[in-house]
């Protein structure tokens, strides 16, 4: 009598944690459902490009290495740049500091990018160097590389 008690008894507790697990999963899906149509609403409703100047500049930089930004694209990153990061980091001694990096990727990204233009490149490498003048030679040297990978 003991023993089909508990037999019933466990029965019962698989069959209530098996709803539960039931509930819990088809929950997780309507909240994932969900997720995604806000997510294409809000993507929708949204315009085709903010304007703020509180970009990270690796958001920046990911515009310039998309090889589909259009010029109009290019000009406004490098312009938010210039505007919000335009000033690199104090020399270390004679090396440069590991953050100049970005800027050269900058300046060979713009000079091989399919869309830009000469007028693009020559603005800003003239307010880089005008804003980092201790910089201007590291500057030079990776424009020089840019523009002689492009492959003419």
């Amino acid at each position: 009598m003991e023993i089909t008690l508990l037999v019933k008894s466990i029965a019962g507790l698989v069959v209530i944690l098996g709803i539960l697990i039931f509930l819990f999963l088809y929950s997780l899906s309507n909240k994932r459902a969900k997720a995604k149509k806000e997510a294409k609403k809000a993507k929708k409703s949204q315009p085709a490009k903010q304007k703020s100047t509180h970009y990270k500049l690796e958001d920046l930089v990911a515009v310039i290495r998309n090889k589909k930004s259009t010029t109009k694209e290019l000009q406004e990153a490098l312009d938010l740049i210039i505007k919000n990061y335009g000033h690199i980091h104090p020399k270390l001694g004679i090396r440069t500091h590991p953050d100049f990096d970005i800027y050269a990727e900058v300046l060979l990204r713009i000079c091989r990018h399919p869309n830009t233009t000469k007028d693009i490149i020559i603005k800003f490498d003239r307010e880089l160097e005008k804003l980092n003048p201790e910089y201007v030679r590291e500057i030079n040297d990776a424009l020089t590389k840019g523009l002689n990978s492009r492959g003419l």
